[in-house]
């Protein structure tokens, strides 16, 4: 085991112990747990949302990617930063006017039933196991390589760690964990691109020319088709990723951390130039890996280009260096998974076990408890999953996650807040499609049907490894249908004059709530 691995490793994890517990004693009611007392200034909340969302496939695959794959890796980041003009534009504001805690409160704010809480809340818990797996995998395999600790040690630990945070310090914990893995990702990024870059010269041209040298690519580095070779793939993959941020409960509810509708715009602006900062940087660091690392050495230690990264950061700064990148990977993957815990706590706890099961009649004391329970079993079933998933490659999940997310919640969402005639039979619809067209797509494409060693041993039924041009337009047309199709689901509605209103302006002029 390498001591300066360890050491680092050592002091992420007692710098977030100690602001766990800082946050457990500011988090003793349900407002406080699940979205910190909307406390968080819009710097604050900016930079825990860009904490959130840049994860272990944005900081260690983008970089690999680029490495291998030339331009095609970094379309993923472009598709990455773009999608946030979705969420400032179309959902950010409405969200933080009508809802509390979670996704559901904004539908029902509408549509005030138990049937579409819980609707809601199913597929918010989907989306964050979802994606809380591969993350899960990712942190094993780093920990296993980097301190030589077993697999299932390594992925028990970052599981005990991720419950820690959300158990005892709620939304408080995490955010502040997602601040300060902010703060090392952008500074130690930095740091490493201001190294590569001083090894040329501070020449990009000359950078660009020794890549063109040293990857097989040549002078096709910097053109598309790379990475894949169908263009419907890649208009089917743009799309998920551009579409399925506006539906990420574990990004969204952080829209419910600040206190007003300016916060929350700060917040996005904040959040998009770190994103968009961060990726410029990751470009550097791909075209640095294969400069300084070589494209043969590369795959040789990491066919995937995981490691592209922490190798690079080897090559410049020996083991201190490396060490210090590998504990912000670190970083990253806990708080990313840590976010993903308390959105699919929330989603339990505040709509199902409040709302649906206690009918709305139980003590705070109970509610927070409940919580915390929550979080423990969501955590306890996320590990198991990793555990049990060690020998597949899951990386497929983080896409499918943002197709699920796109099919599903986006429809739903869009169409509540801005049109007129929709109904709760669309919403129900609309999720439901969403849900099943991309989960279905899933079992009978190529990830999980492939002759060469996928789950199942057959031709894929459909090609497209991102079906998302498939499942997004079945999950609106699903919401479409359900709608203009049905003679019920006005019932419970609101008048969408005095539900749009509120949307917009945060006026309720309606004398009884939902």
């Amino acid at each position: 085991m390498n001591i300066t691995y360890l050491l680092f490793f050592l002091c992420i994890v007692v710098c977030t112990l100690i602001i766990t517990y800082w946050a457990a004693r500011q988090s003793k009611t349900t407002n406080q747990f699940y979205i910190a007392a909307g406390s968080l200034t819009g710097t604050q909340n900016g930079m825990a949302i860009a904490g959130d969302y840049i994860s272990a496939a944005s900081f260690l695959g983008i970089v690999g990617t680029i490495a291998i794959n030339g331009f095609d890796g970094f379309l993923y980041a472009i598709g990455f930063l773009v999608s946030y003009l979705i969420v400032l534009f179309y959902i950010a504001e409405p969200v933080h006017r009508l809802g509390k805690y979670s996704l559901g409160d904004v539908i029902c704010a509408r549509f005030p039933s138990y049937k579409m809480r819980g609707m809601m809340a199913v597929g918010a818990l989907i989306i964050s196991v979802l994606y809380m797996i591969p993350q899960l995998v990712a942190a094993g395999l780093l920990i296993r390589l980097l301190l030589n600790i077993n697999y299932s040690a390594s992925v028990l630990i970052i599981g005990l760690l991720m419950t820690v945070y959300v158990v005892f310090g709620g939304m408080f914990a995490t955010s502040w964990v997602q601040i300060v893995k902010t703060v090392l990702l952008l500074s130690g990024t930095f740091l490493l691109a201001l190294i590569v870059l001083s090894r040329f010269n501070w020449s990009i041209s000359n950078l660009i020319e020794q890549v063109t040298v040293g990857s097989p690519l040549g002078d096709q580095f910097s053109l598309s088709g790379h990475l894949f070779n169908n263009p419907i793939e890649t208009v089917s993959l743009h799309l998920a990723l551009i579409l399925g941020t506006a539906g990420l409960p574990h990004i969204l509810i952080r829209l419910f951390t600040v206190g007003n509708t300016v916060e929350v715009r700060k917040s996005l602006l904040t959040a998009s130039w770190i994103i968009g900062i961060f990726y410029l940087i990751a470009l550097v660091l791909g075209l640095g890996a294969v400069a300084l690392v070589g494209f043969e050495d590369l795959v040789l230690l990491d066919p995937s280009g995981n490691l592209a990264a922490p190798l690079l950061a080897e090559s410049l700064g020996g083991d201190f260096l490396m060490a210090f990148i590998a504990a912000i990977a670190f970083t990253t993957i806990v708080a990313v998974v840590a976010g993903l815990v308390i959105s699919a706590t929330t989603a339990f706890s505040h709509d199902i076990y409040f709302h649906i099961l206690k009918k709305g009649n139980t003590t705070e004391k109970k509610r927070v408890q409940a919580a915390r329970w929550t979080a423990f079993f969501i955590g306890l079933l996320s590990t198991l999953c990793a555990l049990g998933l060690r020998n597949m490659n899951v990386t497929f999940l983080v896409s499918l996650t943002f197709i699920v997310a796109a099919s599903s919640n986006l429809p739903v969402l869009l169409l509540t807040i801005y049109w007129r005639r929709f109904n709760q039979t669309g919403a129900i619809t609309g999720m439901a499609c969403g849900l099943t067209a991309s989960l279905l797509l899933l079992l009978v494409g190529p990830h999980v049907m492939n002759s060469d060693g996928g789950w199942i041993a057959r031709e894929a039924l459909i090609p497209l490894y991102n079906p998302g041009i498939i499942a997004i337009p079945i999950g609106f047309l699903g919401a479409y249908l359900g709608t203009v199709l049905s003679r019920k689901g006005h019932e419970n509605a609101v008048s969408f004059h005095a539900f749009y209103l509120k949307a917009q302006t945060g006026i309720d002029s309606r004398r009884d709530r939902p």
